[in-house]
């Protein structure tokens, strides 16, 4: 039977988020002098360990996302992540008194290369799954999930359909829940009230967050001057979507999809000098290490994100995932880092262990994930509903002097 989906936001500006009883953040210092020590990898250079405990002795976590190609930034954040917070759990003793496994697969962003690398982790007798990062994949995977009864939690897959299933819980806000609380976000601020829109129609990641922004920004006294879409196929040349958001009069471009077009977008309308308030979603993150983009041109932009690489709190994760990966994190990263420790926290609220089935340990993760309360990167006080969505406080960010600086 499908999941009750979405949130209001009444529920979800009234909780805030999240990381295991609050040890990940605090303790992860702890843990910094050893992050830069790769995990060992093995012959190909996937980070498993090389010799595999017996069956039965260790969890075994398997993780999907697009380790390359367009969208890597988000994967390769989330499978860095994940495997730090890993390291940093088998260091203090492990997952109710266990060790963990980890092996993350690459889906180039692509739903059939997801079931494949699904099925490469049941191979590998996978228990709990991590992913997929983007939403297409995501929504491949959790049926093949769901037929095998696995335990799957998403850090970013947002679109409704993601969770759609009962054994799949995520880590970020949806779609809807992005789409509504931007036009919260833009009314309570005052930051504009005509406001234009360009959008991807062909995701429905995208798509969902317009579905949802558009009566709540009527709602709130907003005027949507401009609409303006574009696909896949044509996400090169924004020249006519500029100019009519242009001539509507728009004093804010809202942008509800990924970082790579954004840039593309910017530039072009640095390019028309038109001016406007920019302002994101999650998927706007990661537009500062786009390669060859001016990154003077995204000063200012605003994005919904519940993380910070420049926050006080995230620091201790910060240096020891910068230690490990010569890179500084983003908010993928973030929700990956949080998705094990809400796991950790889940199987030593259930009591479960590595020996039970799959199915039974899909039954008690879903239990236990409404019972735990964790502090993590992406928040304080995290809760999970039956639905699989989290409960946690919406923050935006401002990037400044190349830097994102919460609002």
């Amino acid at each position: 039977m499908k999941k009750l989906i979405g949130l209001s936001m009444a529920a979800v500006l009234a909780a805030s988020l999240t990381a295991c009883g609050g040890s990940n953040t605090a303790e992860t210092t702890a843990a910094t002098t050893d992050a830069a020590v790769a995990q060992e990898e093995n012959e190909d250079g996937t980070g498993e360990s090389a010799e595999e405990a017996p069956s039965g002795e260790t969890f075994k976590i398997g993780m999907i996302g697009p380790l390359t190609g367009d969208a890597a930034t988000y994967g390769l954040g989330v499978r860095n992540a994940v495997e730090l917070a890993i390291k940093e759990v088998n260091e203090a003793g492990g997952m109710n008194g266990y060790q963990v496994e980890y092996k993350p697969e690459d889906d180039e962003h692509d739903p059939e290369k997801a079931i494949n690398a699904y099925n490469a982790l049941k191979d590998w007798n996978m228990q709990i799954l991590i992913g997929a990062v983007t939403s297409k994949p995501c929504i491949a995977v959790s049926a093949e999930s769901a037929a095998d009864n696995l335990f799957q939690i998403t850090p970013s897959g947002s679109a409704v359909e993601c969770i759609a299933e009962p054994n799949v819980f995520r880590v970020c806000f949806s779609d809807p829940d992005q789409g509504k609380a931007s036009a919260q976000y833009i009314a309570e601020n005052k930051l504009a009230t005509k406001i234009g829109v360009i959008y991807d129609s062909s995701t429905e990641y995208s798509t969902g967050i317009l579905e949802s922004f558009r009566p709540e920004a009527e709602a709130q006294g907003l005027e949507i001057v401009a609409e303006e879409a574009f696909t896949a196929n044509n996400a090169t040349d924004f020249s006519v979507q500029i100019d009519n958001c242009k001539e509507a009069g728009a004093e804010l471009l809202f942008m509800p999809f990924y970082y790579t077009e954004a840039s593309t977008v910017l530039k072009q309308c640095a390019d028309k000098e038109f001016a406007p308030i920019f302002f994101g979603v999650d998927g706007m993150d990661g537009i500062l290490s786009v390669k060859n983009f001016d990154t003077s041109l995204a000063e200012g932009v605003m994005l919904l994100t519940p993380f910070s690489a420049d926050e006080a709190g995230s620091q201790a994760f910060v240096e020891a995932y910068k230690a490990a990966y010569s890179d500084t994190p983003n908010q993928f990263a973030a929700d990956a880092y949080d998705a094990v420790y809400a796991v950790k926290a889940a199987i030593e609220q259930g009591n479960i262990t590595p020996d039970m089935s799959v199915s039974d340990i899909c039954e008690a993760m879903k239990v236990a994930m409404t019972e735990i309360t964790i502090d993590g990167l992406t928040g304080s006080q995290m809760t999970w509903t039956e639905a699989g969505e989290p409960n946690k406080e919406p923050k935006a960010a401002k990037i400044e002097n190349g830097a994102y600086v919460m609002q």
